[in-house]
């Protein structure tokens, strides 16, 4: 029978703990159903908008080959070796950050995991704002709105729907109601389904977007810019910039990634499914930088128009282009999907 002192201990326990005593302990939690719809969904969470919408204009911002290059090089090193850490802990601890540092950590440890979450919490803040700008962008591609051949035009209408409380709030919402839903349906019926639907979905449609890109006249300047190294733009803070951008991209350092090797089978190989994942989420920038960049040169507008160069800057390009209300809807599909995927 346990004694007093042991009880009071118990019961502190699960007043300071009480979600690490509800989490499921049992052999009956989810787990992904295929190691392909694992490194889909994992891949989804990785690639997201830092694909599309943020290395476009990184890249843009930091030297073009100065920035690309470094980030596959931090990617496929010390990203991977945290990505490959956090899914093991998740795995080994049966639970999310906050679960898998109490495990393996004990009581000093478990703080870590509290900061985890709370950083999830702040990065859906600000994500789940600038998906709620590509939910906007492409129901008004969908209305066949948004295009024009000015610049300058189309990036004060960013600046004026963003600082719209009432637009901005009805995309935030759309975009926050779909991903609960996906949630909600579970791992193996919500997030692993949707994953192996629309990854393969944004793959294709920015390949079709990269194909069209390549045939402007002018293009290739823009294929030079992202992988002829210019030792003369290389710059500490690029240094710096690209080591930030192969973390966020690969979502490791908040702890998120430990929740999906939480569901992770014994016998899938960790170290090569997470490398699939790393190498998804490398070829998912530089296709993000080939669907923009060369139509960004062929068209002779400025590849350093920052956040805003994705909904300033693209739109202008479809104005020129043959059937290019299409391209539009491929396009900010491609935004909406990666933002859904993450």
């Amino acid at each position: 029978m346990m004694d007093k002192r042991g009880a009071a201990h118990h019961r502190s326990r699960f007043l300071f703990f009480p979600q690490i005593i509800l989490m499921p302990q049992t052999s009956s939690r989810s787990a992904w159903t295929s190691r392909l719809g694992f490194i889909l969904a994992s891949a989804g969470s990785a690639v997201g908008l830092g694909a599309i919408w943020k290395f476009p204009y990184m890249a843009g911002t930091n030297g073009g080959s100065i920035f690309m290059l470094p980030t596959i090089a931090f990617s496929l090193t010390i990203g991977l070796a945290l990505l490959i850490a956090e899914m093991s802990m998740g795995r080994a601890a049966r639970g999310g950050a906050g679960t898998a540092y109490l495990k393996l950590g004990g009581r000093a440890w478990s703080v870590i995991g509290f900061i985890s979450v709370a950083t999830g919490a702040l990065v859906l803040a600000f994500y789940s704002v600038v998906g709620g700008w590509c939910t906007h962008y492409f129901i008004e591609s969908i209305m066949g709105r948004g295009i024009t051949d000015d610049p300058a035009a189309m990036r004060s209408a960013f600046e004026a729907f963003a600082a719209d409380p009432v637009q901005s709030v009805m995309g935030h919402v759309i975009f926050l109601t779909t991903t609960a839903g996906v949630v909600l349906c579970g791992v193996e019926r919500g997030i692993e389904r949707v994953g192996k639907i629309l990854m393969p979905l944004l793959f294709i449609l920015m390949l079709i977007l990269i194909v069209r890109g390549l045939m402007l006249p002018g293009a290739i300047e823009g294929v030079k810019f992202l992988f002829m190294p210019d030792p003369e733009a290389f710059t500490g803070e690029a240094l710096l910039n690209a080591m930030g951008f192969a973390f966020f991209s690969l979502s490791v350092g908040s702890g998120s990634m430990m929740n999906y090797g939480s569901y992770l089978s014994d016998k899938v190989n960790v170290g090569t499914s997470t490398a699939w994942i790393v190498v998804l989420a490398v070829m998912s920038s530089i296709l993000g930088g080939l669907m923009i960049m060369p139509a960004v040169f062929a068209f002779g507008l400025t590849p350093d128009a920052g956040p805003g160069l994705t909904f300033a800057t693209m739109p202008a390009v479809f104005s020129h282009l043959p059937m290019g209300g299409l391209f539009a809807v491929a396009f900010y599909g491609c935004l909406f999907v990666a933002a859904l995927t993450s």
